[in-house]
């Protein structure tokens, strides 16, 4: 009926955790150390819901207590879940007064599951001629689906997908949508600790429901059954039926639809905007707002009926949007958020923000800069590339809402002689520069020939060591700190597209008034950040490491490095021929061809077809996980996914390094140039960007070929690579004391012979090349955590021989199993752990009740310090190397680093004597009770010089 209304039900918790753990990779840490991530996760869903559906009646079901009545049944129901994580817990409260706030009705009932409110609900509203949509990912309601009850899924990936009965029909492979309740119960749910039949997967639950339709009817024919299937299933009866009664959703709690009560309201939004300010949501504000104001309104309500807490729908057919400023007028979005933040902006706050012009103007700016101590310069650009941007302002702050802007003409040579003005304040030792993203700006007016000079002060790296988790823009720390909004670019020169404008074609005064604001906010952050820099104890590291690796890192990135092209063409047809033989293979053994790409059919060739394993994991949208982990556990025991995971490795290596690179050599140099980034890792290492040169694959030998492709640039140099050996073994022998593993590196043993040796108790002239090279296993993955299953995993040993490894290592080893528990203990007590240079790594989550979140943190309490200080070493050996390179005027420049080794181009007539200035400066960088050892290499390519 084209009248009929709609009735969306939404399954808190489960919403809850999905966007938990959507954001478990990266989460979403506020200022105060808040995750917030299962919040924003939560209210990003319903906000998406509300603007897809526009729908009439909207409310949200939570837990309270578990099902009293199920657990009566069956007092193991749900009996293995982990704790719920405190990030969750903490999400609970904020949610619910969102909710509050936009008047959305909670429906809760102790000693219920939202399941079971949910349906009774659904099917109450039903009769009320009401279609019904339960916003949930959990496969159980499909049981309640109906001609007028739904199922809207959340996908992986985003949007949604509708479940009426086709759908379910189709899905779970049954006749009546009530079946489910019989699908599950066979099966089992190792989630809700449902026990099921034993030996019933989904594949055997559906042909049991093809061939009797129940549970009751399978029940009562198990003389048809054969073997150990009639067997368990005879022995089980009553599990079966027990099972199926847990899986059942209860239609009769307590609960009544009103009607009236459901309908979508009005949100208070200056309350709900004051909860998204305290949460630090800037952009779901935003969202909020766009949901609910239009841009203009057909509705004539008054004044007074403007204020009233409903909110009259527009009758615009098909619009289905919401006005809630009555009166005919109209508001937008961008209006109504200004009226109801907090926030200031350039608007709000008096400044003055002055263009200088050239002449007298110019010469007293000059003269009053000079006398400054510290100054925070901004560039204005004409794109986001150094290497060929050109200056369009510079912008100048000292003195908190004031500040200067100097426009640049388009002619290079009148823009040169305004920096010849500038140079010397650029020059000047004495003052300090203050910069977000300093690095960028260095590199930009070296190509003016300018080198900055003084002590540098970098708002995004203070910010980085203050609080490593947070987003570190400026838009974002202007806001968080300064409770400021900036003027957005996309104001200045419009969205991405053809009709964006450059920053030239902006008004000067308009470049002026948006120059000057970046300058003058990062002035302000950088007095914000100094004295917390010295609260977090991360001053000396931030003086003496992080600043000064911004010049470094900018001539490392100016350098870039040159390529073989035609090379790499040649590589990418040898690939090409490679993956043509891998495809054909597989395509054999699958007996058709299919698309290897594709996860879906992919799957269904592994597991619906060959059926390779009995219970194959699925992902959260019901399909075969494909998963790199999952398929590698698999490849010993099957040819065609070995043969498909070498496909994945040479399609993704052809992809992103073999076709990609040639792309990104840059026209002016002829030279790949790749972006070293210091804000992204929280360990402290680098991360290379544009391209990422870090992850090149070295452990298969197409990948190690791709090093072939990188070479000197020209016949006067060589490629010099300089590797740290070890090193964060070393790290950990020396941190842990560990007196055994230090006295064999000091005695320059091959570490992981000697220690196979006392593992395995044998003399060390007999260790096999097996048993050292599963020591070496354990001896990389004890610093990442390794489990009996991990370790079995990577070698040829069984799960028992595996933790009588790890055992025997223990054993062998006892004070770093005591220092990696004592890590432990000390982020427990105080929420963080550092490296040997005070880099602190904060662990939120290692106090969880929640058994998985825990064990990553205490994973990370071990890592961080040994991985973070190996990160700190190579910075300092990379910094002393640049300052005596420069120094001493040698024509060999560092051109790259991958995590513990850096690549030069050396000078052939200057080998010898800064082979030896790396080696001495690398190996002495830090000095610990542990010798650091470097190798060096040298050759016509990467890989022969690694």
């Amino acid at each position: 009926m084209a009248d009929q209304k709609r009735l969306f039900l939404l399954d808190a918790y489960a919403l809850i955790f999905r966007g938990y753990y959507a954001f478990i990779k990266n989460p979403r840490i506020n200022s105060k150390g808040l995750d917030t991530s299962a919040i924003l996760g939560f209210t990003n869903s319903l906000l998406d819901v509300i603007k897809r559906e526009r729908p009439d009646h909207l409310a949200v079901c939570f837990d309270r207590g578990g099902s009293v009545d199920r657990v009566e049944m069956f007092e193991a129901y749900k009996a293995n879940r982990d704790a719920t994580p405190e990030a969750i817990k903490l999400a609970i409260p904020y949610i619910e007064n969102i909710l509050k706030a936009m008047h959305i009705p909670v429906v809760v009932k102790e000693g219920y599951e939202a399941d079971d409110i949910i349906g009774t609900l659904a099917k109450k509203a039903e009769k009320e001629n009401y279609k019904v949509f339960m916003v949930t990912p959990d496969k159980d309601f499909a049981q309640l689906v109906s001609e007028n009850i739904f199922m809207y899924r959340p996908m992986f990936g985003g949007g949604y997908e509708t479940w009426g009965i086709p759908e379910v029909l189709k899905k779970f492979e049954i006749e009546r949508p009530e079946q489910v309740i019989d699908y599950l119960g066979m099966m089992g749910d190792s989630v809700d600790n449902i026990p099921g039949l034993p030996g019933v997967g989904e594949k055997t639950a559906k042909k049991f429901l093809a061939t009797y339709g129940s549970m009751e009817n399978l029940l009562d024919n198990t003389h048809e059954l054969k073997g150990k299937m009639k067997e368990k299933i005879e022995a089980n009866k009553e599990l079966g039926l027990l099972s199926k009664k847990l899986a059942r959703i209860m239609l009769d709690v307590p609960v009544d639809f009103n009607e009236k009560e459901y309908e979508l309201d009005q949100p208070d939004l200056p309350k709900v905007t004051e909860i998204f300010e305290e949460l630090e949501f800037r952009r779901l504000a935003d969202n909020l707002i766009k949901t609910f104001a239009t841009e203009t309104t057909t509705n004539s309500e008054t004044n007074t009926e403007k204020s009233s807490k409903k909110t009259a729908k527009t009758s615009t057919a098909g619009a289905g949007q919401f006005s809630l400023f009555g009166g005919g007028g109209s508001a937008s979005a961008t209006q109504v958020q200004q009226e109801l933040s907090s926030r200031k902006t350039s608007k709000d706050i008096p400044h003055i923000y002055q263009s200088v012009a050239p002449g007298m103007a110019m010469k007293l700016f000059l003269q009053n800069l000079m006398k400054q101590t510290s100054v925070c310069f901004d560039t204005e650009t004409t794109g986001l590339n150094p290497l060929t941007a050109e200056l369009v302002g510079i912008a100048f702050s000292w003195e908190a809402s004031k500040g200067f802007y100097i426009p640049f003409p388009e002619d290079q040579d009148q823009a040169q002689e305004l920096i010849e003005q500038l140079r010397p304040f650029f020059e000047d030792e004495k003052i300090e520069k203050i910069g977000q993203n300093l690095k960028y700006d260095i590199k930009v007016l070296r190509k003016y020939n300018l080198i900055i000079k003084g002590a540098y002060f970098d708002t995004m790296l203070a910010h980085y060591l203050i609080n490593p988790d947070m987003r570190h823009n400026m838009d974002v720390l202007a806001e968080t700190y300064l409770n400021y909004t900036p003027i957005s670019i996309t104001e200045l020169i419009g969205k991405k597209g053809k009709n964006q404008l450059s920053m030239r074609q902006v008004p000067i005064e308009k470049q002026t008034e948006y120059a000057v604001e970046d300058a003058d906010i990062t002035y302000q952050l950088a007095s914000h950040f100094k004295p917390e820099l010295k609260d977090a104890k991360t001053e000396e590291l931030f003086n003496d490491i992080e600043i000064p690796l911004l010049s470094v890192l900018a001539d490392m990135e100016l350098e870039g490095i040159n390529l073989d092209v035609d090379f790499l063409n040649s590589l990418s047809e040898e690939l090409n021929t490679d993956i043509k033989n891998l495809e054909t293979s597989i395509y054999e053994a699958a007996g058709e061809e299919f698309n290897i790409a594709s996860p879906k059919q992919l799957g269904e060739i592994l597991f619906g077809k060959l059926k390779l394993v009995d219970k194959p994991k699925k992902t959260k949208t019901g399909q075969y996980s494909t998963a790199e982990d999952v398929l590698s556990y698999l490849a010993q025991d099957h040819e065609i996914i070995k043969n498909i995971l070498e496909y994945r490795g040479l399609a993704k290596l052809k992809s992103t390094y073999i076709d990609a690179l040639p792309d990104q050599v840059e026209e002016s140099t002829g030279r790949v140039h790749t972006d070293y980034m210091q804000t992204v890792a929280a360990t402290g290492r680098l991360s290379s960007n544009n391209p990422n040169l870090q992850n090149i694959p070295i452990r298969t030998e197409r990948g190690r070929q791709v090093r072939k492709a990188f070479v000197p640039r020209d016949e006067n140099y060589t490629l010099l690579a300089a590797d740290y050996s070890q090193i964060e073994l070393r790290i950990i022998a020396a941190l842990s004391d560990e007196t055994t593993m230090i006295e064999a590196f000091k005695n320059g043993e091959d570490i992981h012979a000697s220690t196979a040796s006392k593992v395995f108790n044998v003399p060390l002239d007999q260790v096999t090349r097996e048993q050292r090279s599963n020591a070496k296993t354990v001896n990389f993955g004890i610093i990442y955590g390794v489990s009996a299953f991990g370790l079995s995993n990577q070698t040829d040993l069984s799960r028992g021989e595996s933790k009588e490894l790890i055992d025997a290592y223990y054993e062998t080893y006892p004070k770093l199993k005591k220092y990696m528990s004592e890590l432990v203990d000390f982020a427990r007590d105080n929420g963080y752990v550092q490296t040997v240079l005070g880099r602190r790594r904060y662990l939120k989550d290692i106090n969880s009740r929640n058994a998985v979140v825990r064990s990553a943190a205490e994973r990370n309490a071990v890592n961080a310090p040994i991985q973070g200080s190996a990160a700190d070493i190579i910075k300092i050996a990379m910094i002393n190397i640049h300052k005596k390179l420069t120094g001493g005027n040698f024509k060999t420049k560092m051109l790259l680093q991958v995590h513990d080794e850096l690549v030069f181009d050396a000078h052939k007539t200057e080998l010898e004597e800064v082979r030896a200035l790396i080696k001495t400066e690398m190996e002495n960088a830090y000095s610990l009770a542990v010798p650091l050892d470097v190798e060096i290499g040298t050759g016509d390519n990467w890989l022969v010089a690694h």
